[in-house]
């Protein structure tokens, strides 16, 4: 990551913070807090999945020449689904319907997942782009499927 800018990589790593918390709160903390701790790494994964999908809206939105670009639809469509998927598991388990552990797996198997789309990306995206990715999709998608098995 030594080529990944200074705020991207700091910010990144950071925000890496609330579900290595919530790891530890889920195997170590006090049982009562225990489920506290899988809601919110959920919500968390959640959140920062569909933040994923942002950022590939604003490179399909940068890219030169946006509109006349046909061979982008794929990034446009890829952008809305982790909101999609984030928007139906959390429904899904809000209602009663769903238990938080397949909430979870599903939300750390789709941050992983994303990785495809970001090596996809190529030029459109920043040099240093998977240089950042690839260690925090790796280590909030782990952490976040650990969290289900806690």
């Amino acid at each position: 990551m030594g080529d990944v800018p200074r705020y991207p990589r700091l910010l990144g790593l950071a925000g890496l913070l609330p579900q290595l918390a919530c790891l530890l709160l889920a195997y170590l903390g006090p049982d009562d807090w225990r489920d506290a701790a899988r809601a919110f790494a959920a919500i968390y994964a959640a959140l920062i999945f569909t933040f994923l999908g942002g950022t590939w809206w604003g490179i399909a939105a940068g890219a030169p020449a946006a509109e006349r670009r046909g061979g982008l639809a794929w990034l446009w469509i890829a952008a809305i689904v982790p909101s999609l998927i984030a928007a139906a598991a959390l429904a899904l388990w809000l209602s009663g319907q769903l238990p938080i552990e397949p909430v979870l797996v599903t939300m750390g198997a789709g941050l992983l997942m994303a990785l495809g789309v970001d090596s996809r990306i190529g030029s459109l995206a920043p040099r240093w782009w998977l240089s950042l990715r690839v260690p925090l999709s790796v280590v909030l998608g782990v952490t976040t499927i650990a969290i289900a098995l806690a």
